[in-house]
């Protein structure tokens, strides 16, 4: 994926408000079926703990959408699936979302650009 947008401030601004008691734990981790089914089966680790829970079960999932792909857009499973996407003539958008599978937390980390090279 090429020049995106870091959605860290947004989720520091979450993660304060939660800490701050302006946002109740329910609202914050609140991951739907199936993006906790993909994040089970399909994330990558993150490498840190989760900002909630402090689980080591912080996986990151990636979204791609557009041209010749489902409306519901396409969950990447693997680093050949993005390169196939990439080689592609047509512009997609990825987005990578950092998902708890212990307690639901889940937030937009970044979106980007792929293919159309």
């Amino acid at each position: 994926m090429s020049g995106g947008v870091d959605y860290r401030l947004a989720r520091e601004a979450t993660l304060s408000a939660w800490r701050g008691g302006a946002l109740s734990r329910e609202q914050i981790c609140d991951g739907q079926g199936e993006l906790q089914r993909n994040a089970e089966f399909c994330g990558a680790p993150a490498g840190r703990p989760c900002p909630v829970c402090k689980a080591t079960t912080l996986v990151e999932v990636t979204y791609v959408f557009g041209p010749r792909l489902p409306k519901s857009g396409r969950c990447v499973t693997s680093d050949r699936e993005m390169v196939r996407l990439a080689a592609r003539k047509s512009v997609s958008q990825g987005y990578v979302v950092e998902v708890c599978t212990s307690c639901r937390w889940n937030h937009l980390t970044e979106s980007r650009s792929i293919g159309g090279d």
